[in-house]
């Protein structure tokens, strides 16, 4: 299992983000993911993109439509026996007409030279069915 000092650094992470892609600052993404990393966001209609010049591709394309904010929350960060570090999550994203949407995160990060990074992402949208 991760230390706690790699546990607050992957939260910050998760933090970092919400940041970057809030202000639009898509010439940082190779601060949150590695340059072979998995993007899944079949579920929002954006497919699954490899390395982080794919996402900052998607990110920055003409069409692309983005949330006003993202709110990280419910981390959960664990270590399979295989010593992969795992993130469970849960985010909170505010659009531009103040409708607020759910998704929960499915994240494979590993630490590298520059910190923890995104090697896999994935985003499962919270439809109204799934809730009881």
């Amino acid at each position: 299992m991760p230390d706690t000092t790699d546990i607050l650094a992957i939260h910050e992470l998760l933090g970092l983000y919400g940041h970057i892609i809030d202000a639009r600052e898509w010439h940082r993404v190779e601060e949150l993911f590695t340059a072979d990393c998995a993007y899944d966001m079949t579920q929002f209609g954006l497919g699954v993109v490899h390395g982080a010049a794919a996402v900052r591709e998607l990110w920055a394309a003409p069409d692309a439509t983005h949330p006003l904010a993202h709110h990280a929350t419910n981390i959960i960060v664990s270590e399979d026996g295989g010593g992969v570090v795992r993130v469970l999550s849960k985010g909170l994203g505010v659009g531009p007409n103040g409708r607020v949407g759910s998704v929960t995160y499915r994240d494979i990060v590993t630490r590298t030279s520059a910190g923890w990074r995104f090697a896999a992402r994935k985003g499962e949208l919270r439809q109204p069915s799934q809730a009881t």
